[in-house]
């Protein structure tokens, strides 16, 4: 297994921020797995919800426009940037709150702060384990009792895993992005302080990548 080299994983950044300087990078319509934790949040009453690498916000402004209140915290200020003007332009900028941060620190937010936490491929991205495990013990302590939390990671399905650059565990660059790949053992890692509710595996996109939607529920 190759050694994981910090430095390379720190690049990541530089990467991101010059893939936001093209507007919706990504797209601009909602994720299914956007879609489907609306549906969840809707059902469990969720009101002010915290959203974990939010990119140029296709996801955010679904939550704001069905009238959540979503702090959306992403790695790169363009990504913020390009969310706020956004909101302004669609009107929904009392929902909205940018903030930009570093998810290998502990989240900037008091205790039981959320109803819900979601995040679209953030876990999958350049980081260790160990630093993925504390992040989610961090949600868990911004989370009101009973919270959600909801995210997708790519899994060993996926065309992608084991291609490219290995940067050891599980992750593996492809085109210039670094990936950390995801079987159900490692899931279950991320859940020991939560009760998971669903694991869903779907695919997105072209190639298509494939993911788990995990929905996990915080222990009292």
């Amino acid at each position: 297994m190759n050694v994981i080299s910090k430095n390379v994983l720190n690049t990541q950044q530089e990467h991101w921020e010059n893939t936001f300087l093209e507007p919706d990078a990504f797209g601009e319509s909602p994720s299914y797995a956007g879609r489907k934790s609306l549906e969840t949040m809707r059902r469990c009453g969720v009101s002010v919800m915290l959203e974990l690498g939010s990119g140029q916000g296709r996801d955010t402004f679904l939550f704001a426009r069905n009238g959540l209140d979503v702090t959306a915290g992403d790695y790169t200020k363009r990504g913020i940037e390009a969310i706020m003007e956004k909101a302004e332009r669609l009107q929904v900028s009392d929902k909205v709150h940018g903030k930009c941060m570093d998810v290998r620190k502990p989240l900037p937010f008091k205790d039981e702060t959320f109803d819900a936490c979601y995040s679209h491929m953030l876990l999958c991205m350049a980081l260790e384990m160990t630093e993925i495990e504390s992040l989610v013990k961090e949600i868990g302590r911004v989370l009101k009792p009973n919270g959600l939390c909801i995210f997708t990671v790519r899994n060993t399905s996926d065309p992608h895993y084991g291609a490219g650059i290995h940067h050891g565990e599980d992750m593996y660059e492809v085109d210039g992005f670094i990936v950390q790949f995801y079987d159900r053992e490692k899931v279950e890692r991320l859940a020991r302080d939560y009760e998971t509710l669903s694991v869903e595996e779907f695919q997105e996109g072209k190639m298509p990548r494939s993911l788990y939607l995990v929905t996990m529920r915080k222990k009292r």
